[in-house]
């Protein structure tokens, strides 16, 4: 199964003598490039939480790069190679495994789309975790949520996600409406 970037970078530090670490987060203090790091968050923490910092600071892909950059600026090129080449693996598993999801739920949701509308009645549950899931916008969810029957709700649920290309985030907004409609499907 695919490690997470964080416990990639996890294992990275780790993988460090405690002189490389020192010189590690000196370095990641040291950027001049923003955002930056501020002292208090790095400064005698642990390997996991300076994790934390970089994946919270630069987001999962840029810390694996600025990961890098840094360990080769002291002089870990080994480190960062191991890293690169890991991060490698683990993005195309990745990309492998998102692909035949989307492949396999789309099909389903394509198959079903008619039953899902006509049957799902309680619209707001969906919108909510689409929202938050920040697939679709206040405005689309004040719209969709003054739009009768729940019948043209679905259809403009439907229309906002596909549209935005994130049919993949309506399969887990629907998962139970899944089951019910396979059930009976299979009679």
């Amino acid at each position: 199964m695919p490690r997470s970037v964080k416990q990639l970078l996890a294992e990275t530090l780790e993988d460090l003598k405690e002189e490389s670490f020192q010189k590690f987060v000196f370095q990641l203090l040291d950027r001049s490039e923003e955002p930056r790091v501020r002292r208090c968050r790095v400064e005698g923490k642990s390997r996991l939480d300076v994790v934390d910092v970089l994946v919270s600071t630069f987001t999962e892909v840029k810390a694996v790069d600025v990961t890098k950059e840094i360990l080769r600026s002291i002089g870990c090129n080994q480190q960062a190679e191991e890293l690169s080449e890991l991060n490698w693996k683990e993005r195309i598993w990745f990309c492998y495994f998102s692909l035949i999801l989307f492949v396999c739920f789309e099909h389903f949701v394509d198959r079903h789309r008619t039953e899902l509308i006509q049957r799902v009645t309680t619209v707001a549950p969906i919108l909510d975790k689409l929202l938050k899931a920040k697939v679709i916008q206040n405005e689309a969810y004040d719209e969709i949520m003054g739009l009768r029957p729940s019948q043209n709700q679905m259809r403009r649920v439907y229309g906002s996600v596909q549209g935005a290309g994130r049919s993949l985030d309506i399969i887990d907004c629907f998962r139970g409406k899944f089951t019910a409609v396979s059930h009976e499907e299979a009679e």
